[in-house]
């Protein structure tokens, strides 16, 4: 997938690794005339589609009428310093420079002159976008580094995710040598589960940070001890707020957060995610209930990239009570150097009947019946932190892993040995399924083949088909005896 030079790969791979597929459509960029323009579609089949969509159509149309001008001329630019210049401090614009992030990437060249007139937005855009960077460069337009406060909010599914939001906040607010004493840094805090509350605590009254990185439950504690507040904030970010709408667990308090949020005088909020289903009911919801302001605007830059050609894709269908030993049939054949398995959220309705949830019963499965060397780990969204790091540190550690994850789990794990994908739930819509193939093929510059399986029943071949369809692969199928 990507077209870049491999020194800016190795660049910017010193800064975090999930934002190297953000810097794939540089070279393709560059050597455009960058003559894009917005428009209204509903057209998800085309191959490239960039829109801007307002809530009022009224309000579209007078801001379209009288950018016109402003439009052409923020189409020229064709550097993000020429973008952001004005809007974001020097010394920012520098540092980005240095790690690699030169040419804007789509989703960046159409949100942030958006982003920084201070109209709320929904980044709508596919993973490795660039929308971490390009929220980030406007929280870095708005905050006051003289005022000893909380100036901007980024919340995010996961601690892991989270981890690397913080990772390059700090990176990008380094301070530069020149600038002096006298001029005060940037401090990023990041409240994320695990974390040492107590000494956050003590942080947030002795010496506000400027911004914070935090996931629902640390964030609410903090709330309700009143030792963090929302008067001060400029700005908040909700990071893939479909996969925190979507959490039973973390739902009700995301609506909580917003809703006190919208009462902030001065203030920005933008949702950032991959997918959002029936967006425009989202819109429609977000100024209803006030989440945003009247004029949000939906920013959805759907580029359809053909997978990786060394991503292998294969299927196999089997009824449903032999899923099981279909998974440890493929596993034993496949001898994986390390894999993930994929398995869907516990409904709500399966978790009041008293069942157990399918993590655990695949996990005692395969302890019970697989004789390979891999050694099989979990991590779901209800796992304690405890459980959750020592399962990570394994990972970590180099050696061949069977994980099982769902979806919400997995989001900003990024684990490059990984080889194979097995999609034992299929999941439920394709940005899923570009998430979940998107944990394979992750090592640069290797020509080494990965494989994403399905299992599936038989009445879920469509929904395959559709997938495919979609996303623009092949798949080849796999027959398993009587299965």
């Amino acid at each position: 997938m990507d077209t870049h030079p491999a020194t800016q790969l190795l660049a910017i791979s010193r800064v975090i690794s999930f934002e190297n597929q953000s810097r794939s459509f540089f070279t393709f960029l560059h050597s455009q005339s960058h003559r894009q323009r917005l428009f209204f579609s509903m057209n998800h089949k085309k191959q490239s589609i960039c829109y801007v969509s307002k809530f009022r159509a009224s309000q579209a149309f007078l801001t379209s009428s009288a950018t016109t001008n402003e439009a052409a001329c923020k189409e020229r630019a064709s550097t993000l310093r020429e973008i952001c210049e004005g809007h974001v401090p020097e010394h920012i614009l520098s540092r980005i420079e240095e790690v690699g992030y030169v040419m804007p990437t789509d989703v960046q060249r159409e949100a942030l002159p958006t982003l920084f007139t201070g109209r709320d937005c929904i980044l709508h855009a596919q993973t490795g976008s660039g929308k971490t960077l390009t929220y980030l460069l406007s929280i870095f337009s708005i905050i006051n580094t003289q005022r000893s406060a909380v100036q901007a909010l980024v919340v995010v599914p996961t601690r892991e995710l989270g981890m690397q939001v913080t990772k390059v906040a700090r990176m990008m607010a380094a301070k530069p040598m020149e600038l002096g004493l006298e001029q005060k840094s940037c401090t990023v805090m990041a409240l994320l589960d695990g974390g040492m509350l107590k000494r956050h605590k003590s942080w947030l009254k002795a010496e506000p940070p400027t911004i914070v990185v935090a996931t629902m439950s640390s964030l609410c504690q903090m709330l309700e001890k009143q030792v963090f507040k929302l008067e001060s904030m400029q700005a908040m970010v909700i990071d893939e707020v479909d996969c925190i709408f979507n959490s039973s667990k973390q739902v009700s308090s995301l609506r909580k957060l917003l809703t006190s949020y919208s009462s902030c005088k001065s203030r920005q909020t933008i949702f950032a995610s991959a997918s959002i289903p029936q967006h425009r009911r989202f819109l429609h919801d977000c100024v209803q209930q006030k989440w945003t302001k009247s004029d949000v605007v939906h920013i959805h830059v759907s580029r359809v990239q053909p997978m990786p050609s060394r991503l292998h894709h294969r299927f196999t269908v089997c009824r449903k009570t032999k899923k099981h030993q279909a998974l440890l049939s493929l596993i034993q054949c496949d001898a994986p150097e390390s894999g993930i398995i994929f398995v869907n959220e516990q409904s709500e309705k399966s978790k009041k009947a008293g069942n157990a949830p399918s993590t655990s019963l695949l996990i005692d499965f395969l302890k019970a019946s697989y004789e390979g060397s891999l050694d099989i780990l979990l991590m779901e969204e209800d796992m304690n932190f405890n459980s959750r790091a020592s399962s990570l540190s394994e990972l970590r550690q180099g050696g061949g892993n069977l994980l099982v994850a769902t979806d919400i789990a997995a989001r900003g794990v990024d684990l490059p040995q990984t080889s194979h994908i097995y999609n034992f739930d299929l999941p439920r819509t394709a940005i899923d399924y570009l998430h979940r193939a998107g944990r394979t093929c992750r090592k640069p510059f290797s020509d080494v083949k990965c494989t994403v399986t399905n299992i599936i029943v038989p009445e879920e071949q469509f929904v395959l088909q559709k997938f495919k369809n979609e996303l623009m692969f092949n798949s080849e199928e796999l027959i398993l005896g009587d299965l």
